[in-house]
Order: structure tokens, then C-alpha cells, then sequence
């Protein structure tokens, strides 16, 4: 790490603490020839390979942005959509590997998706994987009615009266 008042190319660690969010470390670093005091912020770099091969760096924006889309008109706050790109950004550094291929960002949004809203979770699918015709649909909704099924959970009802 170079000094940015003198420019030495070394630097002494002084203390180090990670971020309120987890997400990075703090450094608070001493040069050894100017002994002046600076921060660094250090974070872990996550790439996202795009189909057309482009690299980019992964975004919790684009993930927001295209579950917002899905939710359109559903009963979704924006904390839930905050709390589900934080869950596929958690999933997808889990995996430990600084570079992931975008279907695979896709496929993470995917299962929270499908607990946070089933609509949503179908828009976003259909786009998704490219569903083509009503079968399609008719099979992830039944796939979608044989688990819940399967676990007892009563179909949630977002028109009923509260």
C-alpha cells in the first residue's frame, strides 16, 4: 500500500476492524517515512461472468432492480426486497469463488423469491428461463401446489380481508 502524502512504498497496520454490514475490513495504516496516519477500506471483489462473456463486477442494485420488476403491484415492501438481495449476495459470496456466471445469480434469486412471493417468484421465472407456453406454467404452478402441499401450508391469500 503506498503512503498518499509521500507516496513510500510501504505502510504499518495499526488497527483492524470490519464494517457495521460485515461486507469489508477497515485499516487504519501508518507510513513508516512520513509517519502520517491514513484509512484504507478493503473489500473482496465479486465478478459476475456475463452470457456474452463480459465480466462485471456483481451488483445488488441489478438484483433489486430486476425482483422489483417481478414484484410490480404485489404486496412486497422494500425492505423485503433489500432483505432478498442480501440473501442471494450471502448465497453467492458463500460459494467462495470470485467469479460466478450470471445464471447462476439468477438461479440464487430464484428460492427467495419463490418464499417472499409465488407471483413474483413466476414472473420472474417465466423471463428468467425463457418459458415459452402455458405448460410451462402449468408446471411450476403445480410443481409450486405439490409442495406446499406436501409441507401443509395453506395458500396465502394477499385480496383476503385483514
Amino acid at each position: 500500500m503506498h503512503c498518499p502524502f509521500c507516496r513510500h512504498t510501504d505502510s504499518r497496520v495499526i488497527d483492524s476492524r470490519t464494517t457495521d454490514d460485515g461486507t469489508s475490513i477497515r485499516r487504519r495504516r501508518q507510513c513508516p517515512e512520513c509517519n502520517r496516519r491514513f484509512t484504507t477500506l478493503e473489500t473482496s471483489s465479486l465478478n459476475v461472468i456475463k452470457r456474452s462473456g463480459a465480466s462485471e463486477p456483481f451488483s445488488r442494485a441489478k438484483v433489486l432492480s430486476g425482483v422489483r420488476k417481478a414484484c410490480q403491484g404485489r404486496p412486497v415492501t422494500e425492505d423485503d426486497l433489500a432483505l432478498l438481495a442480501q440473501k442471494v449476495e450471502e448465497t453467492i459470496r458463500s460459494q467462495g469463488s470470485a467469479e460466478i456466471d450470471a445464471h447462476e445469480v439468477g438461479m440464487a434469486v430464484l428460492e427467495p423469491l419463490r418464499e417472499l412471493d409465488e407471483v413474483a417468484y413466476l414472473r420472474f421465472a417465466s423471463v428468467y428461463q425463457g418459458w415459452e407456453s402455458l405448460e410451462d406454467f402449468e408446471g411450476a404452478i403445480a410443481l409450486l401446489r405439490a409442495e406446499r402441499d406436501a409441507l401443509g401450508e395453506e395458500p396465502v391469500r394477499h385480496d383476503a380481508p385483514r
